[in-house]
């Protein structure tokens, strides 16, 4: 499948910035982000985008996601990208440090301090001072980064330490973008993957009200945490609240097409165009629910999940 010319083409030209550095109080090390926004224009919704806890060196971290990253952007989005404690470029300094490897609450906690100084970062982008909407924010997240997202939709855990139930809501967040993001914890668990990440174990979807799009491949058989095969990635929007919108990928496995980088070699579906259609999809999803009326969504269903070479399909409730 191949997917139309305006989904591979940037229809504007986008601007990418970073480092811009943040000190946070008690955080072992500055929260350093990368801002990719339209050239111009006003008024510009803002995405929170949360990386992965992959392997590569410089992908889990400000300097990855550039295939999302350029679309939305060019679709009219600001996208604000965090460094977490959690990224490969910070280990050898943080090895040791409380919440290694995966940071879970720090990597939730980080989206708060952005939006905290969201004004501090509009003006450190050259050009971006007053272009902004800061009451119209998303968070999109891959993989771990679906984790997190979940956390600050309203999705909530017990530590494993304390037992205390652990809420990261962000209210200031008012659309979700989840992809490729873990499912159910409990006995869906493998034991290997439920020991080195107990607080998976009591992820609770009941509690994640705000609307969200939960994408998941229908080839991401993610036998490192779960025998469930592909549905466990849909349990975010089984399992929550509605309204929530299901995008089933076509032979999608866990890059979605390769979502983390161009021409990343971990990648093991690699797809242009499915990251084409996923970026035109969800930037749809998202214009549609900031802008009601706006029938971006309904146009972008229509050419990419209908007839014989769509790429998906869609539920929602």
């Amino acid at each position: 499948m191949t997917a139309p010319t305006s989904t591979v083409t940037p229809p504007a030209p986008v601007l990418s910035y970073g480092p811009v550095v943040l000190t946070v109080p008690g955080r072992p090390v500055d929260l350093q982000l990368r801002v990719t926004a339209p050239a111009t224009g006003t008024g510009l919704p803002v995405v929170l985008l949360s990386h992965g806890h992959g392997s590569s060196n410089n992908l889990s971290s400000l300097n990855g996601y550039a295939p999302l990253a350029h679309l939305w952007a060019a679709s009219g989005f600001a996208v604000v990208q965090p460094t977490h404690l959690s990224s490969a470029t910070l280990a050898p300094l943080l090895a040791d440090a409380p919440g290694a490897p995966f940071f879970l609450r720090s990597r939730a906690e980080d989206m708060t301090h952005v939006l905290d100084r969201l004004d501090v970062i509009e003006d450190a982008v050259p050009g971006l001072a007053g272009r902004l909407d800061h009451d119209s924010v998303a968070v999109a997240g891959h993989s771990l980064g679906g984790f997190t997202a979940s956390l600050l939709l309203g999705a909530r855990l017990t530590g494993p330490d304390d037992g205390r139930e652990v809420g990261l809501f962000e209210p200031r967040i008012k659309q979700g973008v989840l992809l490729a993001a873990p499912g159910r914890g409990g006995d869906a668990l493998n034991d290997p993957m439920a020991e080195r990440l107990p607080a998976f174990r009591t992820l609770d979807f009941s509690t994640m009200t705000t609307p969200a799009l939960v994408v998941a491949g229908d080839k991401d058989d993610s036998r490192h945490f779960t025998d469930m095969g592909p549905a466990w990635h849909a349990d975010p929007f089984h399992l929550a609240p509605a309204p929530k919108t299901l995008l089933t990928l076509f032979d999608a496995e866990h890059g979605l097409g390769g979502i983390a980088g161009y021409d990343a070699a971990e990648t093991t579906d690699e797809h242009p165009g499915r990251v084409a259609a996923l970026a035109r999809l969800t930037s749809a999803y998202l214009r549609s629910a900031f802008r009601p009326g706006d029938s971006a969504w309904q146009d972008a269903r229509d050419a990419l999940t209908t007839g014989p070479e769509a790429f998906g399909r869609v539920e929602s409730k």
